[in-house]
């Protein structure tokens, strides 16, 4: 399970002498399996919870527990080493989670389609190349839990349908969070959801109830 105890976010504005409060004690609990879609307005804290999720950042107050593995944020490739290759940072990043380095890079050559860009180091790629490179990574990974931003982009439509069946379809007995203020996604691949508005979340019984309380924001 991956679960949120009154998790609150907060940030420095004014140079430091106030704060604006992101997210405020926030309580979510995602069971294995579960499809959780998280509806929300731009700026109302969504990829700062989602990266409290991924551990990739710190709530200041409340509780993360984890007791399945979780994913960083699918096409998040800021945690790269801009001075090694594609190459070198999949071999990386699978010594880290102790997977075998020459079955994910491997697997990244084939599903990035990076080509002869893969032994150039990441400083040099664009945001789309980046985005494939993370996917390719994450996707090599079993994950027990995915974590998905809206902001995810990861190429043209025909890589992106790819994205989608390698996600959504092999990988459908996972859990999965998705936020973003797309209806049309929560509608498709959730079977939870919740709203994030002023800081707070949220939980409706059913989807639909949360795409109607979204719409009349």
């Amino acid at each position: 399970m991956l679960e949120l105890i009154n998790v609150s976010k907060h940030y420095p504005v004014h140079h430091g002498r106030d704060r604006r409060l992101v997210l405020d004690k926030i309580n979510l609990a995602v069971q294995p399996g579960q499809k959780w879609g998280i509806l929300g307005r731009n700026g109302a804290g969504k990829s700062t919870l989602i990266r409290i999720m991924s551990g990739s950042d710190l709530p200041n107050s409340g509780l993360l527990k984890k007791s399945m593995t979780v994913s960083w944020p699918l096409a998040f490739g800021d945690a790269f080493q801009g001075s090694l290759t594609g190459k070198d940072n999949a071999r990386l990043i699978s010594r880290v989670y102790g997977i075998d380095p020459v079955g994910t890079i491997e697997y990244v050559k084939q599903f990035a389609e990076l080509g002869v860009y893969l032994n150039e180091p990441v400083k040099t790629y664009s945001a789309g190349m980046r985005s494939r490179l993370a996917f390719a990574i994450s996707m090599s990974i079993e994950f027990d839990c995915f974590l998905i931003d809206e902001a995810m982009a990861v190429g043209d439509h025909q890589f992106a349908k790819k994205c989608d069946v390698e996600l959504f379809q092999k990988r459908r007995d996972r859990a999965m969070v998705i936020v973003t203020h797309q209806t049309e996604l929560i509608e498709e691949h959730c079977d939870h959801a919740a709203l994030l508005e002023k800081g707070r979340l949220k939980i409706f019984e059913n989807v639909s109830d949360a795409i109607t309380a979204y719409k009349e924001l």
